[in-house]
């Protein structure tokens, strides 16, 4: 024998309250598994993105390095202290051999600013060489240790 049929508004009642939704506390174990799991990106990327910092320096500079002796060769001195590096993206208005410089720059504009947003700094004659190429690093300001030291043509680092 079958049972008596419910009306119809009983048995969409009845499937309301089966049909309730995410609970409070599962909604709070989904976001802390979340943040969890944000957090250990975030312990884990962010030591990496600040040596990639360093390292893109320590290429900038070699790059830089290379651009300078390759104006060396062609203006036969390196660029003053007062005319910078950005000698080498456009030739200086007081250069002595300006028709020997090459077409185009030995650099592109804007490629002497450091990963921190700040221009590499420069000086000829050099305290450390023939000239120094460096970056106060990603405090900006001269010393430091860690990421806050200096880096330049002159230094070793890994």
């Amino acid at each position: 024998m079958s049972k008596p049929s419910q009306p119809a508004f009983a048995r969409t009642a009845a499937s309301r309250r089966r049909q309730r939704g995410i609970t409070l506390i599962e909604l709070l174990v989904v976001l802390t598994i979340l943040a969890f799991i944000s957090a250990m990106v975030v312990i884990n990327v962010l030591p990496e993105r600040d040596r990639a910092a360093v390292k893109k320096a320590q290429i900038d500079i070699k790059t830089i390095e290379g651009a300078l002796d390759q104006y060396r060769l062609d203006m036969m001195t390196y660029p003053s202290t007062e005319q910078g590096l950005a000698a080498l993206s456009a030739p200086p208005a007081d250069a002595l051999n300006a028709d020997q410089y090459r077409p185009g720059g030995y650099l592109r504009a804007g490629a002497a600013v450091d990963p921190w947003g700040r221009p590499y700094q420069y000086r000829f004659p050099g305290e450390y060489g023939a000239f120094d190429v460096f970056s106060f690093g990603a405090d900006g300001q001269p010393g430091g240790e860690g990421l806050d030291a200096d880096i330049g043509n002159w230094i070793a680092r890994d």
